[in-house]
């Protein structure tokens, strides 16, 4: 008979059982964390919000991410799961009050609360990926991004749907559904161990030495996620403001363009990383890399009828490269796996933020139309930083 799960060394092979539950606690935490966007038109309305204060607010939620290396270093040491089981809690509160938000200060404390405790949970999250997956690190990381893209698909329903019910300001009422994920999380996870092997290894692995072999690599991974992120950043942030301001559609149909961007990213992210475990990393990324901005700029000048088929196609491409980047992260940082996560994480907040800003200021002097075409081209950028990879 198998011994208890708390005595189990983590399995060379891929472990189905524990790799779904690891996801579906990141589907769990990123449902919570989606509702901005999809109530954004409200907020700006009630809140006589502009694109770049927006940007600013968007900014804010990711301000926690210049910790990432610490919690990074910490998450190498302690005890993984118990980072996943909390946040999930901490991140349903505060992003369920942000329909009560009287004013611009207390929405942005909620998305300052919610963006630390999303970096608390997707430092660590990886890593436990990485080590339950085995060899098929690449199939992990598409059953964990699967999770949170499907959260990213239900979250703009499920928030829609709660204020069609109670109205924006009584989103709260979504609270004690995350309490109770975590509770069950609890149950599920108190047993799951992971991190020992990586606590023994990091007493001999030296930082700077590590940060200093992976530093090349690090710079390509930069020019990648920049430039993969002009579109997704654009979309992800401002997708419902463009279909209900300017293109006139319904609260229900914009949030839906952004769940259905989210659910056929979720395929993505699930079909990318076994993708790439056959025909190679580079050879996913780069048909990645030049699908994404022909989608884009087709998404602008086509009628409105091909928007929604056009946004599946993009939502695959998008999202397809974060768990590929992410397997090949974790294939090179075997002595601080959650310390890497952690610095392309921290390239990731820059680039948001740099992006999102300059995004929201373009938009108020353009429009989102016209930001949304210079978005498509710019994305190409990516294209020779693939094809620098070895």
């Amino acid at each position: 008979m198998q011994p208890p799960a708390s005595n189990q060394k983590p399995s060379s092979g891929f472990q189905t059982g524990n790799v779904v539950l690891v996801s579906l606690a990141h589907l769990v935490h990123d449902i919570y964390s989606s509702f901005f966007a999809p109530i954004l038109p409200l907020l700006i309305e009630k809140l006589s919000l502009n694109y770049t204060m927006v940007g600013l607010l968007s900014l804010v939620q990711r301000l926690p991410s210049l910790l990432n290396p610490f919690i990074g270093l910490m998450a190498d040491r302690i005890a993984l799961r118990y980072l996943v089981i909390i946040t999930p809690a901490v991140t349903a509160v505060a992003m369920s009050l942000l329909g009560l938000a009287p004013n611009v200060v207390v929405l942005g404390i909620l998305l300052f609360v919610t963006g630390f405790s999303s970096m608390l949970f997707h430092v660590p999250s990886p890593v436990m990926i990485k080590k339950l997956s085995g060899d098929k690190v690449g199939k992990g990381m598409s059953f964990y991004m699967f999770g949170g893209e499907m959260a990213r698909t239900l979250g703009p329903l499920i928030i829609v749907g709660a204020v069609t019910v109670w109205g924006l300001e009584g989103t709260w009422k979504l609270i004690p559904f995350g309490l109770l994920a975590t509770f069950i999380l609890f149950l599920k996870f108190r047993h799951v161990r992971v991190s020992d092997d990586f606590q023994q290894r990091n007493k001999d692995a030296g930082v700077w030495k590590s940060l200093y072999t992976l530093a090349p690599f690090f710079l390509i991974i930069t020019g990648i996620t920049f430039f993969r992120a002009v579109t997704k950043v654009a979309l992800t942030t401002f997708l419902p403001t463009y279909m209900n301001i300017d293109l006139g559609t319904s609260l229900w149909i914009s949030g839906g363009a952004l769940a259905v961007l989210e659910l056929a990213g979720a395929g993505g992210a699930l079909l990318s990383g076994t993708i790439s475990d056959r025909i190679g990393q580079k050879n996913t990324l780069l048909a990645l890399a030049i699908s994404s901005p022909v989608l884009m700029l087709l998404f602008v000048h086509l009628d409105n009828a091909w928007s929604f088929p056009i946004l599946v196609l993009m939502g695959i491409s998008l999202f397809g490269s974060t768990p590929v980047l992410l397997a090949m992260i974790l294939d090179r940082a075997n002595d601080r796996p959650a310390f890497f996560n952690s610095i392309f994480m921290l390239i990731s907040f820059f680039v948001s933020a740099i992006l999102v800003l300059g995004i929201g200021a373009v938009a108020d002097a353009v429009g989102l139309r016209l930001t949304y075409e210079i978005c498509g081209w710019l994305a190409f950028g990516a294209i020779p930083f693939v094809l620098a990879l070895k």
